[in-house]
C-alpha cells in the first residue's frame, strides 16, 4: 500500500509497506527498526516476534518517546507484560499492534507533532 502524504518536511513518515518491507521517505527497510519523527534506528535486534527481550525495549527507553507503537508483522501478538514494563513504569504509552496498523497510527500521530516511536518487527514470517 502507497500513502499520499501532506507536506511534513523533515519528518520520518511511511511512505509504503507490504509483508516483507517498510518505506520511510521512500527508502524501504527489510529488517526490525525504530522510526522516531526526528530518527531511525536501523539495528533495532529483534529477528521476530519470538526473539523480544526486554533489552530491545530498554533501546527503547532510551529514545524517551511519549508513546511506542510495536508493530508485529501481519498479526497481532500481544508480548508479555514483563518486556514492556520498563516503559510503563517511565509513563511511555505502549500500543500493539500488526504493522500495516503500526506505520498507519505513526504517520497520524508524527503529523500531530507527538514524540512517536514506531519498533517494527520486520522478518520472514
Amino acid at each position: 500500500m502507497k500513502f499520499q502524504l501532506a507536506d511534513h518536511a523533515g519528518l520520518n513518515l511511511f511512505t509504503a509497506y507490504d509483508r516483507d518491507y517498510v518505506a520511510v521517505n521512500h527508502r524501504r527497510y527489510h529488517s526490525s527498526l525504530i522510526v522516531l519523527p526526528d530518527q531511525v534506528v536501523e539495528a533495532w535486534p529483534p529477528p521476530d516476534f519470538e526473539g523480544l527481550l526486554d533489552v530491545h525495549f530498554t533501546a527503547i527507553l532510551a529514545l524517551a518517546p511519549e508513546i511506542v507503537l510495536l508493530g508485529t508483522g501481519s498479526s497481532l501478538r500481544f508480548p508479555h507484560p514483563r518486556l514492556t514494563q520498563m516503559l510503563t513504569l517511565a509513563q511511555i504509552g505502549v500500543e500493539v499492534m500488526d504493522t500495516p496498523a503500526a506505520c498507519r497510527t505513526y504517520n497520524i500521530l508524527a503529523g500531530e507533532g507527538r514524540k512517536v516511536a514506531a519498533a517494527l518487527i520486520l522478518s520472514a514470517e
